[in-house]
């Protein structure tokens, strides 16, 4: 590590100290679980590499790695729903962060146009001899994704 990142040393450093010493995976990633700062909602799971989680502690701002397309993510900054940082925790191995963020625009979260990724939920129980079956939680787009990013491709790869 280097700048704002302490070297893990010990585990008592890193689950008790005062230095950020954060965990990267093989891939050189740490998860990021972001919430709603006033209501805490759930609103999208991502990734950052080191460069991103410097971008995000520096400018307040969230950014992310994509995975799909190789390359820092500033969220919003196409789409105008930046995420602005109101509490950033990491937790107790600093190998997942967890940003709480208040989001500017109309309060959407999600590329799809619904205000959180989380807009579906799936039974729990016997599971059926067909593909389980998602139910919508989010009635509603809050935007429509064709006005704000064009005809551009999905990003995501399958």
């Amino acid at each position: 590590m280097s700048g704002p990142f302490a070297a893990r040393e010990t585990v008592k450093q890193v689950e008790e100290g005062h230095v950020l010493a954060p965990k990267f995976d093989a891939n050189g990633l740490i998860p990021v679980v972001t919430t709603d700062f006033t209501s805490g909602e759930l609103l999208m799971h991502g990734y950052m590499n080191e460069v991103a989680l410097k971008k995000t502690i520096a400018s307040g701002e969230a950014h992310y790695w994509s995975r799909s397309r190789q390359a820092i993510w500033h969220k919003g900054a196409t789409s105008g729903l930046v995420q602005e940082i109101a509490e950033m925790r990491i937790d107790d191995d600093q190998d997942c962060v967890w940003l709480r963020v208040n989001v500017g625009g109309n309060g959407a979260s999600c590329h799809v146009g619904y205000r959180s990724c989380f807009y579906r939920s799936l039974p729990t129980g016997d599971l059926p001899d067909t593909p389980v079956e998602l139910a919508y939680e989010e009635d509603k787009k809050i935007f429509d994704p064709l006005d704000v990013y064009g005809d551009a491709p999905n990003p995501t790869k399958l």
